[in-house]
């Protein structure tokens, strides 16, 4: 069996596992991310950032951070940084380590020197890409979209040194239990949590953010999603002292700037994280009425439940995702093509969750082009 043509599993709820790539087109489609697509003007549905700019409040903060820019950033910052994000999750300062983006520590997996990475797909492409071009054997697993997309401890491959997953997983919207990660923890094997959206989950329900016991656990979170702040770069992971260690030991000096470490700092104190908490509740809300907005404009889009972050896998008809894609584009509707994540197609297409306003223009458009589709489907047969 070839790794472009992996057959599907249904008893154990995955496509078989394959080798990842390391061709110009696959590495390639391994890079693009939904910013490419919302190019101004458009209506953004592509990119799933909160808000179009960082509150007030932490604003404020950042901008009476800006007359320290004449120093460089000092052992006692980062050591008040890793504190406050200690605090928050209940752990001690030196299982810290912030980040210039989370995705900064995918970056950096190379140095832990992994045999065998597994990587649970469909999901964030960083982690891939920063394996394959570091010459890491690399194994996909793909969860089966027939099976929810659920994860199952018995798909990953048992000799693997390193697994990587996210929680709630991008771009399929499922939020895998705490528990069935948890058994995917084993000694000799460093697991890796992308935590990028749980702060969007009330309660961040399913975190492992706060448990220490775990062997070889690495937590990534962003500060990126909730808090808009995508052109700052900031974010930490959580793990054991030595681990982190092995991890940075490559890290330039100042590897993060005097005004991320403000950033984490305020996003971390108390008021910040009941503003997050509140709109990761508004958000449960929002996102059921907009499937319903959804299927009731376009019944031949089926949206992939059941959802827990703010965004939704779509699945066009059989044979019209691209021309569904540019439809939406010619009317100044940019969403996130899903091609480029392992185990999805063409026909996948991922919507960030928006406000019912903001939502009423995506609604009418997909309903005209499911119309035009299946009218030409008809006169077709």
């Amino acid at each position: 069996m070839s790794s472009e043509d992996p057959e599907t599993d249904h008893a154990s709820g995955v496509v078989s596992t394959s080798q990842a790539g390391s061709g110009a087109g696959e590495l390639a489609a391994l890079r693009h991310h939904g910013d490419v697509e919302a190019t101004a003007g458009l209506l953004d549905f592509a990119v799933n950032v909160r808000l179009d700019r960082p509150p007030a409040w932490l604003r404020t903060r950042l901008a009476e951070a800006l007359t320290d820019l004449g120093r460089y950033p000092s052992a006692a910052d980062d050591h008040a940084t890793r504190s406050a994000v200690a605090a928050r999750h209940g752990r001690h300062p030196s299982q810290v380590l912030v980040l210039n983006g989370a995705a900064e520590c995918f970056a950096l997996l190379p140095d832990l020197r992994p045999r065998h990475a597994a990587l649970v797909h469909p999901s964030f492409t960083e982690p891939e890409l920063a394996l394959v071009q570091a010459g890491v054997p690399v194994t996909r697993v793909v969860l089966d979209a027939a099976d929810g997309f659920r994860l199952r401890q018995a798909a990953v491959p048992s000799d693997a040194d390193l697994v990587v997953l996210g929680n709630p997983t991008n771009p399929t919207s499922v939020l895998h239990p705490a528990a069935t990660i948890r058994s995917l923890a084993r000694p000799g094997r460093t697991l890796v949590v992308d935590e990028a959206f749980i702060d969007a989950v009330p309660g961040e329900a399913e975190s492992l953010a706060s448990e220490r016991g775990i062997p070889g656990l690495l937590v990534v979170r962003s500060l990126t999603k909730t808090w808009a702040l995508p052109g700052l770069r900031a974010g930490y992971v959580l793990g054991d002292a030595e681990l982190l260690a092995r991890l940075a030991v490559r890290r330039p000096h100042w590897p993060v700037s005097s005004l991320v470490q403000v950033a984490v700092r305020a996003c971390c104190e108390p008021d910040a994280l009941a503003e997050a908490d509140a709109a990761a509740s508004a958000l449960v809300g929002r996102r059921r009425a907009m499937i319903e907005e959804l299927t009731t404009a376009a019944p031949t889009l089926r949206v992939h439940g059941p959802a827990s972050a703010p965004f939704l896998l779509l699945e066009a008809a059989a044979g019209t995702g691209s021309r569904l894609r540019q439809g939406l584009r010619d009317r100044g509707i940019a969403v996130r093509r899903c091609d480029t994540f392992p185990g999805l197609t063409d026909d996948h297409l991922r919507v960030a969750v928006r406000s019912a306003e903001y939502t009423r223009p995506l609604c009418a458009a997909l309903a005209e082009l499911c119309r035009e589709a299946e009218c030409e489907r008809r006169a077709q047969s």
